[in-house]
């Protein structure tokens, strides 16, 4: 997949496409978008789509602005209506002009923590590299404005992977490939806390060394 060149819907189909194999969400549930170059819009996915069958014509044009159909160059506004999730995405975007791309699914291993009441670890230098942090956002009822407003509050400092309690996970990248990468390491750190968990280790599990947090945070480059 060329995520520098393809056309946006291309590159969020392949991600719906990878997710529903990565076991990372069933049917219909979870939601995409994008942010499109030079426009207030998005393209998101329509209402019920499965993520596993995703097209050009699954995908709806919005304003990021106020939610209304939008035109892209010459494409007419879609006879599809956007995902229940629309306002969460809005939101998301409003939030952060630097987030391009916004993935929400339901990944079993990270919700089952959180109705556990356990937090995701910060295990490997790639959790720490593509992670940073992850937030638990308190249960809203989901397709609400309530829901989309104390997310995007919680991602307004830069967090860009947070828990939706009860309910998913969304997470936020500059681009519709860090987006995917943060989705699938979110779910691994998950497995490797809830392993740690079962096996009645929890306390035992080590958090990322500090050395490769300050590097993050530092001036040194890192590459992962």
């Amino acid at each position: 997949m060329n995520y520098v060149h393809g056309d946006l819907r291309d590159q969020l189909a392949f991600v719906g496409f990878d997710v529903v194999q990565a076991g990372l969400v069933a049917g219909s549930g979870g939601n995409l978008s994008a942010r499109i170059p030079d426009e207030d819009a998005a393209w998101i996915t329509g209402s019920g789509s499965w993520l596993g069958r995703l097209s050009r014509t699954t995908f709806a044009a919005v304003r990021i602005s106020d939610g209304s159909p939008a035109v892209v160059g010459s494409v007419p506004p879609p006879a599809i209506e956007p995902t229940s999730e629309l306002a969460l995405h809005l939101a998301l975007y409003r939030a952060r002009p630097d987030v391009n791309a916004v993935i929400h699914l339901h990944p079993q291993t990270a919700l089952l923590l959180d109705a556990l009441g356990e937090h995701i670890r910060i295990v490997t230098t790639d959790h720490a590299y593509y992670l940073r942090r992850v937030s638990t956002v308190p249960f809203r009822l989901p397709g609400t404005t309530e829901l989309a407003a104390l997310t995007a509050a919680m991602a307004a400092d830069g967090t860009d992977c947070l828990v939706l309690s009860q309910h998913g996970c969304v997470v936020l990248g500059d681009s519709i490939e860090i987006a995917h990468k943060r989705a699938r390491n979110l779910e691994e750190a998950a497995e490797l806390t809830y392993r740690a968990l079962s096996a009645g280790r929890l306390e035992n599990l080590r958090d990322c060394p500090e050395e490769f947090l300050d590097r993050l945070h530092g001036t040194t480059a890192v590459t992962v």
